[in-house]
């Protein structure tokens, strides 16, 4: 659970340095190089919280695989939330569907066994 609440806010994080500025008016008319620089500061929170979240993951038995799926679906997760409330845009069906599709995916990554490779 640890594992995934830090996935989460960390993609809070990584969700406002990839897409706030569209809409921040303070960076209007700034240049590409300062709105890049604001979102490197900003995405540095998000390193600081999914590096630990991937190593704690790690280590209690979550595959790399499972790990990048599971945080792959918060993203999305994080970026309907995000899109709704910040870039007023609605969720239309094929971008529902494929979510569902994505969600599939994280359940069928967590719900077998990984390789025995693995040791887990």
């Amino acid at each position: 659970m640890k594992t995934i609440a830090l996935l989460f806010v960390s993609n809070l994080f990584m969700t406002l340095a990839w897409y706030g500025h569209l809409k921040w008016k303070f960076l209007e008319g700034r240049s590409l190089g300062v709105v890049i620089l604001v979102s490197w500061g900003i995405a540095l929170f998000e390193y600081c919280l999914m590096v630990p979240a991937n190593r704690i993951g790690y280590a209690q038995g979550f595959s790399g695989y499972q790990l990048k799926v599971i945080q792959e679906a918060i993203t999305l997760t994080v970026f309907v939330g995000f899109a709704w409330l910040v870039l007023k845009e609605r969720l239309t069906w094929n971008y529902a569907v494929s979510f569902i599709l994505i969600f599939l995916a994280v359940w069928f990554a967590v719900a077998f066994k990984p390789d025995a490779n693995r040791g887990h």
